[in-house]
């Protein structure tokens, strides 16, 4: 479903502040893997998700989408085949919509507009079946402005649309770092639902190592810009931090650095 081959990426080329942020990753993504991205600050993960996405264009290297070259495409171009939540709970949904709204927008992405009533009987009773799957109570609340809802309520609603027309891919960037653990602990736990119930691939950053061993098939371990560990199935579940720790010292031939990542 998603095919990265030999892509690099510099930023500043030629500058005092020249920085290759990847260097020849290649990532192959099976349909329905739910691949886990972690490293510490300036590894390259964050790079790799734009990249995918679109945020601008690599240095050299190929990007697959199921099938297709979307390497040269613009971000909006490439956003067909995308599902993407970011950091920010502000980010990806509009504030002074009301939560049908903002879901009737996202069904409607990329669809022709027809001169028609609003939100009809059936996409409501839609939406209140979905938004009773969150268990956040927001099926009561439908026709509230999104701006009154919590950054874990907004960022739970934001996964909703980012998912509602089941996306070929599911870029999920560092989406519960902004929230506090608990809240971060339910939008995980959505997020596997969600991802599980329609069998979407999906790439996750996260800064949180537990977070990278508990949620997944897959994890990646990125340091420089490289792909330096990866690990699946039985070894995946059987992963600790330690583990992690050990086997980055071990390939990189230094500590991991990144506290958040260790205390999170």
């Amino acid at each position: 479903m998603l095919d990265v081959r030999n892509i690099y990426k510099t930023f500043n080329p030629g500058t005092i502040n020249e920085k290759t942020a990847l260097a020849g990753v290649s990532l192959n993504l099976e349909d329905g893997d739910f691949v886990t991205v972690i490293g510490g600050n300036g590894a390259g993960k964050s790079t790799l998700l734009n990249a995918v996405a679109g945020t601008w264009f690599v240095d050299e290297g190929q990007i697959l989408i199921d099938g297709v070259n979307v390497t040269k495409l613009p971000e909006h171009k490439r956003a067909a085949y995308l599902g993407r939540v970011f950091q920010d709970p502000m980010t990806g949904t509009a504030a002074t919509m009301e939560i049908q709204e903002n879901l009737a927008l996202a069904e409607r992405r990329g669809k022709v507009r027809l001169l028609r009533p609003g939100i009809t009987k059936q996409e409501r009773a839609e939406y209140r079946e979905l938004l009773t799957m969150l268990g956040l109570g927001l099926e009561n609340r439908m026709t509230a402005k999104v701006g009154l809802l919590s950054g874990g309520q907004r960022q739970a609603l934001t996964l909703l649309m980012a998912t509602l027309q089941k996306p070929k891919l599911l870029l999920l960037d560092e989406h519960t770092a902004a929230l506090d653990p608990k809240t971060a602990a339910k939008v995980l736990e959505i997020t596997d639902l969600i991802v599980n119930r329609d069998h979407l691939t999906t790439l996750m950053i996260t800064h949180n190592m537990k977070d990278a061993i508990t949620h997944g098939n897959r994890l990646i371990m990125m340091n420089e810009g490289k792909i330096i560990l990866d690990i699946r199935g039985e070894e995946k579940k059987k992963l600790t931090v330690p583990d992690l720790l050990d086997q980055f010292e071990k390939v990189s031939g230094e500590q991991f650095s990144n506290d958040s990542a260790l205390l999170g």
